[in-house]
């Protein structure tokens, strides 16, 4: 194992951040509502006011602009993965340009260098099915909203259309719950990159991005909208 202690450690506590927050943000570890749950509510709300609509272009449009954001970002993430392949190719070059940068460890051997770039395959590799399988789930979305029949107040057909409205809110929930995790594992790249100057740098990227996904989630302007409104 060409990683010393000190690296072991920063991965380590990287993973542990990682894990806290995406237990914090699904509701598992606190009683505050964060913005993703807020916003699986309005899920549910849509489904149940789309059942009610006749026309369902606005709807459709909406379930349009989720796959296209989704096949964005897994697009984006097949594009890394290739320009962290050509980074390997070019370890010799980074690593001069990182040796000149402050608190570097970048004089170690090109094999520590070529490990992290490997971590770094694997954690884009992570989003990129995310994003595959929320898409694929969005498009199941699509095909339970189809199959939502126009709520009526007749008997037994009331029964019906809940059962259809939930069946689409789940999936509809479901899928977000995967474009969150790959976009999560997308924020927290960003810190990962702070592992290529050193392990002191890569921990403190790291509470960096915690910090700030964790204001949007919890005390942003956007949760308040969505709470208070």
């Amino acid at each position: 194992m060409p990683l010393s202690t000190a690296d072991l450690a920063a991965l380590a506590f990287f993973l542990v951040v990682w894990a806290f927050h995406s237990l914090a943000t699904d509701g598992r570890l606190f009683n505050r509502v964060s913005l993703s749950s807020a916003m699986n509510r309005q899920r549910e709300t849509w489904m149940r006011t789309m059942a009610r609509r006749d026309l369902r272009m606005i709807d459709t449009s909406i379930m349009l602009g989720l796959q296209q954001g989704t096949a964005f970002f897994g697009s984006s993430s097949l594009i890394a993965i290739g320009g962290c392949f050509a980074l390997i190719g070019s370890s010799d070059r980074v690593l001069n340009v990182l040796s000149d940068l402050p608190l570097s460890n970048a004089a170690a051997a090109r094999p520590v260098f070529e490990v992290k770039v490997i971590g770094l395959i694997l954690l884009l590799a992570y989003s990129f099915f995310k994003f595959g399988w929320s898409y694929r789930l969005f498009n199941y979305c699509s095909i339970l909203i189809g199959a939502v029949p126009v709520q009526k107040d007749e008997p037994g057909h009331a029964e019906e259309t809940e059962k259809a409205v939930q069946r689409a809110a789940r999936m509809n929930v479901l899928a977000g719950k995967h474009f969150n995790a790959g976009l999560r594992m997308i924020f927290f790249s960003i810190g990962y990159l702070g592992w290529f100057v050193g392990p002191a740098v890569f921990a403190l990227t790291t509470l960096l991005i915690l910090a700030v996904l964790v204001r949007r989630q919890f005390f942003s302007a956007a949760r308040r909208a969505v709470l208070d409104g």
